[in-house]
């Protein structure tokens, strides 16, 4: 009996080690591409971190391209593949704002597609210039409220391929804050699953300019 009891303390301790691991890389349904407003970000949490982003004139950056399960989603998989260079993180700064966050997207979601850094790193700007940004956000000289689903119409124009069960946006402490579109393997818009799809209801959030 002592032994069996081992046992099975063992093979429920292996198995949590496997499950703090994350989850197997390359085994997912779609992506969540985040598109996260610059300013919103400056605003809230960037301009007190003094961070190089925010003396930037950066609109619509690259949050992330996220492996997404129909209900849930990977992270932190562990992988073989090899981990971005320097040079790979910095080259990315130009849509996401910082190496640092593409470093920290790459160790969090990139590691679960399974593929090597720097086709992900491709398939990421891929997915983000394939969505047209709206100009208009850009032109902006002062802080408007406005309901988040005037974004949502903005993006739905501007990308006539989308529709509103694979677009969602998000808000942060009453801002505005990201556009997520959710996007099948071969970056075709895909319907988004229902943990995703939970748009920002407010009809007065605040949308910050471009400095």
């Amino acid at each position: 009996m002592r032994l069996r009891l081992t046992l099975l303390f063992c093979a429920a301790l292996c198995a949590s080690l496997v499950r703090a691991d994350g989850e197997r890389a390359g085994q997912f349904d779609y992506y969540v591409l985040a598109l996260s407003w610059s300013p919103t970000w400056c605003t809230i949490e960037g301009d007190a971190r003094d961070a190089a982003q925010c003396e930037q004139d950066h609109g619509w950056i690259l949050h992330g391209l996220w492996p997404q399960y129909h209900r849930g989603w990977p992270s932190f998989c562990p992988t073989a593949q090899r981990p971005p260079s320097r040079a790979m993180t910095r080259d990315m700064a130009d849509i996401m704002g910082s190496s640092g966050l593409a470093w920290y997207q790459w160790k969090k979601h990139g590691r679960c597609t399974n593929l090597p850094a720097a086709s992900y790193y491709d398939l990421s700007r891929q997915a983000y210039d394939m969505i047209k940004r709206p100009e208009v956000f850009r032109k902006l000289t002062k802080p408007v409220k406005l309901p988040a689903s005037v974004v949502e119409d903005a993006f739905l124009k501007a990308n006539p391929t989308l529709k509103r069960n694979m677009i969602t946006i998000t808000c942060r402490d009453r801002h505005i804050q990201e556009v997520r579109i959710c996007l099948s393997k071969d970056l075709a818009p895909t319907p988004c699953g229902r943990d995703t799809i939970k748009d920002c209801t407010l009809k007065n959030a605040t949308f910050t300019p471009i400095r």
